[in-house]
């Protein structure tokens, strides 16, 4: 190698930077010991930024594009350098190429569960998970606040940060909105733009953009999931005297298919089944739940008391004799210890009178013959 091809090798006149990978955010062009070339070209493919730092201080920044690098398109390196009147000699800078596009389908989730307030459920913790996007905007910030002089920067070592972001955001504004549990999946989108919004001003200060931010799912604790079940489970079933009457049906059918009880004992099963259906559909009628109704109900059911009989107290040789039953005052008529002209008091009666002139015993006279005329 001649003296010539050995001085051109320490110069570094092409600058580009090809991605083969999905996940790089900063690449560091791998200049070593060589110098740049006065002159060279710098090719910035899109969606890609190349950032110049010279002795730790960041310098110009390139959009896409290609460039000859003079000093008229490099005003902060040749302020830095200070160059002068044209200067042409090969120079030593970093350069940083930043990509730009849109890095997709980063996850993030709750860790532990967020506990909230409901307006119908009152305390109660939720689980949420989802995924969002995001690019860098501003790459001097990002290199400066993030990056750093790592050479070969992922995602990986951004995206923890960035989802405890999302995490505390998240939960600020889901405390804010005051959107009801059972209402939020309704409203996952304006959830969303609301929480991309509120957590769009501490990435801008990283010198990222957040594009997209998606709420994939928002879970409660698997006990509170099973009660909600079968709340909704008795919203479908409805009338729960049809559905008493569903299930005895369904009874006699898989008693009519047992062939070990025979005829007879599909017989017993459906008028065990129906006699089952009908206590049922009673029990569940459309008074659901209906105090007042099941205490008529219970009233029904119950037989009314004994009615007391009247009793009666008798005037006998000047003496209150009793009280006595109807049926004991029966006895006395035909022995004669009661006539007519006995008289007689029950409770209600306003004095004491003969017992023919009371009417409700009137009738125990009614075979008795009438005293003889005198003679």
């Amino acid at each position: 190698m001649g003296l010539f091809d050995k001085l051109k090798g320490e110069f570094v006149d092409i600058i580009e930077w090809t991605d083969n990978s999905n996940d790089t955010i900063v690449w560091r062009f791998p200049r070593y010991q060589n110098e740049i070339k006065m002159g060279a070209k710098l090719t910035v493919r899109e969606s890609q930024v190349a950032v110049f730092v010279n002795e730790g201080q960041m310098a110009d920044e390139y959009k896409p594009g290609m460039y000859d690098l003079q000093t008229q398109n490099m005003p902060l390196m040749t302020t830095l350098k200070g160059w002068k009147f044209g200067f042409n000699s090969p120079f030593k800078a970093e350069v940083y190429f930043v990509n730009t596009k849109q890095f997709t389908n980063q996850k993030w989730g709750t860790k532990n569960p967020i506990m909230l307030r409901d307006a119908e459920f009152g305390p109660i913790r939720i689980r949420a998970f989802g995924n969002y996007a995001f690019r860098i905007k501003d790459a001097k910030k990002f290199l400066k606040e993030i990056a750093g002089t790592d050479g070969h920067f992922t995602t990986d070592e951004v995206t923890e940060q960035l989802r405890n972001l999302v995490m505390t955001r998240f939960t600020d504004a889901v405390a804010e909105s005051k959107i009801p549990v059972l209402d939020m999946a309704s409203n996952y989108d304006e959830l969303s733009k609301f929480i991309g919004d509120k957590m769009r001003p501490e990435f801008d200060e990283l010198g990222i953009d957040i594009t997209k931010l998606l709420i994939e799912n928002i879970s409660l604790p698997p006990e509170v999931e099973a009660a909600l079940d079968k709340r909704s489970s008795m919203g479908i079933i409805g009338n729960l005297g049809a559905y008493a009457q569903f299930q005895a049906a369904n009874s006699m059918e898989k008693a009519a298919e047992n062939g070990g009880g025979g005829l007879m004992g599909a017989g017993v099963g459906m008028g065990m089944g129906m006699g089952m259906g009908n206590q049922m559909g009673n029990m569940f009628n459309q008074n659901q739940f209906n105090p007042n109704q099941n205490q008529a109900n219970a009233n029904q059911n119950t037989p009314p008391p004994i009615p007391q009989s009247v009793q009666y107290f008798v005037a006998a040789n000047g003496q209150q004799t009793g009280p006595f039953t109807e049926a004991q005052l029966t006895q006395m008529v035909q022995t004669g210890a009661l006539t007519r002209e006995t008289n007689v008091w029950k409770n209600g009666m306003a004095g004491w009178l003969p017992a023919g002139q009371v009417a409700e015993l009137a009738h125990l006279f009614a075979a008795v013959p009438p005293p003889l005329p005198p003679m």
